[in-house]
Formats: C-alpha cells, structure tokens, sequence
C-alpha cells in the first residue's frame, strides 16, 4: 500500500508576459505547487470562476483589465474573495503601493521578482489563509448564514449558505453591495459597535419582511460579523397554515416553494437537510391535494394574494 500523494497547492500567475510566466512557473513548479497561468484579467476571471486556487501572484500593470481591477473583482466573488492576492509590479511609487493595497491584495513585490523572497511570502500568507480558512469552513459545516464587512463597507466573505441568500437579493454582486452598503451605514451611525452585539436591523427600513441583519460582533481589526436572517413572513405563514391545516413547518417549506426556491435554498433557510425538505414537502403535497411543488406553489400564491397588497 502506497502512501496518498500529498495535496499539492494551487497558484494562479497573472501575467502578460509570457518570459515572467515562464520564469514564474518554473520556479513555482519546483517548490512543488500546481501552476495556473492566465495572460489577462479576463482569462484570470474565467480560471477563477472554475478552479478555487489557493493564492494568486498578479501583475499590476496590463493591457486592458488591469490588475488593481482585477484584484477588485475577484474580491466580490464569494467563491474567490478569500484568496490572497499578492502584486508584482515595476512600480514603486507609494501610491502604487496603496492602490495595490485598497484594491485587496495582501502582499506587493517589485520587480525584479526575487525568488526567495516571493517563496517566503507565500508560505506565509498560505499559513494565514489556511487558518482563517479553517475558521470559515468550521462556520459553514454549521450551515450559518454568516458575512464579513469592513468598516468601509466591503464583504470580506461570506459562507456559501449566506452567498445563495444573497444571490435572491441581486444578482452579480447587488446583493453584495446593497448589503455591505447597509452594514456601513449602521456601523457609521452606531458609535460604539462592540456594545450593539446581539442588534438586529433589516435591510430595508420600515419593511418587515425585508432581510434582518444580526450583529454578532467584531471578528478581526476591521472585520465586523453578522448573520443573515431571512424573514420568515409571519402573516403569510401563519395565513397558510390556518387554510391549509399544515404544521408550522410544513407552512415555512409551502411559503418559500411559493416564493420560488429551492429544496436546496429551503435547507439552508430553515437550518433542515434535504431529505428532511423532502419528508415535508410530501406532507404539504397530501394536505393540499397537489402532486408537484408547482402545484403546490400555485395554491399557496393564490391563497397569499390577498395579504400581497
């Protein structure tokens, strides 16, 4: 019996360059990490979207989408906003240095790259985004629904249940925004946030079913955490359970098939696993005299129009 082959790290190199990628990859290879190489912005977006790497070393300076923009972007895809991103550049001038910074990356090295030196850092910042990796991943086997904001209102990272909620309030990042943009906003106004842990507010003022955000305190030096809690449209619940005699959970699973999600989504929402979903949703079919969640979903929307306006 042979012995597993040890997990070998990921690097994507962002380059136009093909002598630096070159040399890069090489010299990656030989301290036996897996190399990924993009020649632009866009290609670096795309490697992204399909392979999680573990740190990527970007150019600054780039033809079309450059690297200060492409760090930004990566920093809103929840999938990626965790990974360290560390510059490489020519320049030198301190504000070159500060936009590298502000644009998300951890790191920044001048070119001529030294070998040694950009071996070191590595190690270091995967050290660090294993351990604060570690800690995300214990969040999400929790199936919280949980992000990440700076004071200056940028999603640090948010676990995967919380990305799919996100996902209904706007697509490609609205629903970042708008909620990161909502944090700041509380954060600006409360003057002493450490005393507020436990402090509910929802996204949209004044509207009760809006998205509530709980705060659950600061978790780094500028890294404020919060959960997501979904509003669970008490009337609209407590409406169908009455008409159609369900349980108080079988009401929650119709209103949100009503409201078009999935088994999968529901899991998340209300904290159940699929197989349980499901065990409802059989329930909910019996009682309502439907055979498909469409069905289902079409009753439940004609007996909540009226509560609509």
């Amino acid at each position: 019996m042979t012995d597993k082959e040890p997990i070998r790290e990921i690097v994507l190199v962002v380059d136009d360059s093909p002598e630096a990628l070159g040399f890069l990859t090489d010299a990656m290879e030989s301290s036996g990490v897996t190399v990924l190489v993009a020649r632009s912005g866009e290609a670096a977006l795309g490697i992204a979207r399909q392979i999680t790497p573990d740190i990527i070393l970007m150019d600054a300076v780039m033809p079309g989408l450059d690297g200060f923009e492409t760090c930004r972007r990566l920093k809103t895809t929840p999938e990626v906003a965790h990974v360290p991103i560390i510059f490489m550049t020519g320049l030198t001038e301190t504000e070159h240095v500060v936009h590298a910074l502000e644009s998300g990356g951890v790191d920044y090295l001048t070119k001529p790259i030294n070998i040694d030196e950009l071996r070191a850092r590595i190690r270091v910042h995967l050290a660090n985004a294993r351990s604060a990796q570690s800690a995300r991943v214990a969040l999400d086997a929790a199936g919280r629904h949980l992000m990440a904001v700076s004071a200056a209102g940028e999603v640090l990272w948010t676990t995967p249940q919380a990305s799919r909620l996100i996902e209904g309030i706007g697509p490609g990042g609205a629903g970042n925004r708008r909620l990161a943009e909502r944090a700041r906003g509380w954060i600006t106004e409360t003057s002493a946030p450490e005393g507020r842990v436990g402090e509910s507010f929802a996204l949209e003022p004044g509207n009760s079913r809006s998205l509530q955000l709980l705060y659950l305190g600061a978790v780094g030096q500028d890294e404020h955490l919060f959960r997501l809690v979904a509003s669970s449209g008490e009337n609209q619940d407590n409406h169908l359970r009455q008409h159609f005699g369900l349980t108080q959970r079988e009401s929650e699973v119709l209103l949100w098939i009503a409201r078009g999600k999935s088994n999968r989504d529901i899991g998340d929402i209300l904290g159940l696993s699929p197989r349980t979903v499901n065990k409802h949703l059989e329930q909910v079919y019996t009682k309502l005299g439907v055979e498909n969640r469409a069905s289902a979903a079409i009753k439940a929307t004609h007996v909540l129009q009226p509560l609509e306006g």
